[in-house]
């Protein structure tokens, strides 16, 4: 929805603008992409219908939790083993590390639409492929192949919305995906909860990941590629067209604005990209890959787009190694361990917590913004991390698997032991207002040349991460013990904010095309917060 009072008597751009004109042209698209007053009902359906990525995605994460402690011998006739538990988790982030940066890859060379329904299809395959297991190395294939799913989708789904995005919605559209995330988790444990007594339910509750895959891609073939990628391969009346669903009705002066904007970046690219190749008669694939090399120089030789890459990574690390994703991995056997009666129940607090608390953060994240929003959180995370650790030394935790088990059937949990869910509700509380979605706004930070590579980089740092954690968490439990495990986690906290309140920039309500100018000659810090101040 668009007001339109101030378009008709808004000044003309003239075309041979300096660069002076250039930021004219940049603060016009600003004001006028700020008279956009809420999103138009196409963008909403774009946004719930790439956002079922991030069901899926939440839903594998919550489902292995539960299918742990369900599975019992069914796996190669016999339990479980920690090396078994470890693996079944990791190869999930091990292969979306993979997948990430070759998604960014693809996501150039056929567009972004087309990626998210190679990941619905792997999706499906994967998921009924775990249905079907009779052996871990099976089971381990099958969340291998949903892991090349994931890696497709957690990368091109934020770059999809970020890109069809107004700039005042941007941050708020891109939280909601990571809220379908939290809500696939709570429909997971949900789920686990309700199959974990019947026979082979633990093969229903991974199996059922197929079916809002199944609903994607029948909905997404529907809907259209991002403007910005149309006007790079040279579709701009197609890009238009998408625009204006985008603004709604009564919005060709922005839609004209936007556009203008999207072509000057992509013209200022190719002449780039012309003396890069204007004595190269090479064809298809040889000059794809020679542009590939170009992009990969730009990253890494431009000051702006490397400070980008920096910030990016640093955000997708430190979501994983704060340790979060081990709670919800192994979060029911940690409950289990301390003697909760039905850990899947005790689980289900911790996603409902992620849930209710990734909606606050979307509906603060575009009026707070996002550097602030993470300043304020992490703090509250170490509080729950130093708490869960201290509650930990007063427990004699039990290792083996038998020990927990025996625990968990005859006694009721202990002060300490609810002491630990409360902590580790707070804990969770910080991660879902900051680092759980903000890392996901990372799109935001690059220019459109090197948009996708850089955000598949930062991808494949976050599930490089996440493995790392997947493949440790128990080991680390039984080795160093609990309590020093989360002490490490909170050490790890305090080093992430500090280097967040060193160079991550405030790039609330700026635009896409606006953002890699802070970027230019520093961190932008003090910059960012200047606008934010004065308001331009």
């Amino acid at each position: 929805m668009v007001n339109n009072d101030n378009a008709a008597n808004a000044p003309l751009i003239q075309e041979d603008a300096s660069d002076g004109g250039s930021q004219y042209e940049d603060d016009s698209i600003k004001l006028h992409e700020s008279e956009v007053i809420s999103p138009s009902l196409f963008i909403w359906a774009l946004t719930f219908t790439a956002g079922i990525s991030g069901i899926l995605f939440g839903y594998d994460t919550g489902v292995i939790s539960s299918t742990l402690v369900s599975i019992g011998s069914d796996l190669s006739h016999r339990p479980l083993s920690t090396l078994d538990k470890s693996l079944v988790t990791s190869c999930t982030s091990f292969f979306a590390l993979v997948a990430s940066p070759i998604a960014g890859l693809l996501a150039d060379k056929l567009g972004r639409k087309k990626v998210i329904l190679v990941a619905d299809i792997l999706f499906i395959v994967g998921a009924l492929w775990q249905a079907w297991s009779g052996s871990v190395w099976s089971m381990i294939a099958g969340r291998s192949i949903v892991g090349l799913a994931v890696g497709g989708a957690s990368l091109v789904v934020p770059l999809y919305i970020s890109e069809l995005s107004p700039s005042a919605f941007r941050g708020r559209l891109v939280t909601l995906s990571v809220l379908f995330v939290t809500g696939g988790q709570v429909v997971a444990y949900v789920i686990g909860w309700l199959l974990s007594m019947q026979e082979d339910g633990w093969r229903w509750m991974v199996g059922l990941g197929a079916t809002p895959a199944i609903l994607q891609f029948g909905l997404l073939i529907l809907l259209p590629e991002t403007p910005r990628w149309l006007v790079k391969v040279g579709k701009t009346e197609t890009a238009r067209k998408v625009l204006e669903k985008v603004y709604g009705a009564g919005s060709d002066f922005i839609v004209q604005e936007v556009l203008r904007g999207i072509s000057k970046e992509v013209q200022e690219e190719e002449v780039i990209g012309y003396h890069n190749q204007s004595s190269d008669s090479r064809k298809g694939a040889v000059v794809w890959l020679a542009r590939l090399q170009d992009g990969w120089t730009e990253l890494f030789s431009t000051g702006a787009t490397r400070r980008a890459l920096t910030i990016a990574c640093m955000l997708q690390a430190l979501q994983q190694l704060c340790g979060f994703n081990s709670l919800m991995y192994f979060s029911a056997t940690i409950f289990s361990l301390v003697g909760f009666e039905s850990p899947t129940l005790a689980s289900l607090s911790i996603a409902l917590t992620n849930f209710a608390f990734t909606l606050v953060a979307l509906i603060l994240i575009d009026r707070v913004g996002r550097r602030r929003m993470l300043l304020l959180s992490m703090p509250v995370m170490i509080g729950g991390l130093v708490l869960c650790s201290v509650a930990f030394n007063f427990l004699n935790v039990p290792i083996k698997q038998h020990e927990a088990f025996r625990r968990a059937s005859g006694t009721m949990p202990s002060l300490w032991a609810l002491i630990i869910l409360a902590a580790m509700v707070v804990y969770v509380c910080g991660y879902a207002l900051g680092l759980g979605n903000i890392p996901w706004q990372q799109s935001e930070l690059f220019p459109l040349s090197v948009r996708s590579l850089g955000s598949g980089l930062a991808t494949a740092t976050n599930w490089g991460s996440n493995f790392i954690v997947g493949l440790t968490f128990l080991p680390m439990m039984g080795y160093i013990t609990p309590m020093w495990t989360f002490a490490v986690y909170a050490l790890i906290c305090v080093a992430g904010w500090g280097c967040a309140w060193r160079i991550y920039p405030e790039t609330k309500g700026l635009g896409l095309e606006e953002v890699g100018g802070l970027l230019k000659d520093g961190w932008g810090v003090k910059e960012s917060l200047r606008k934010i101040r004065t308001g331009h």
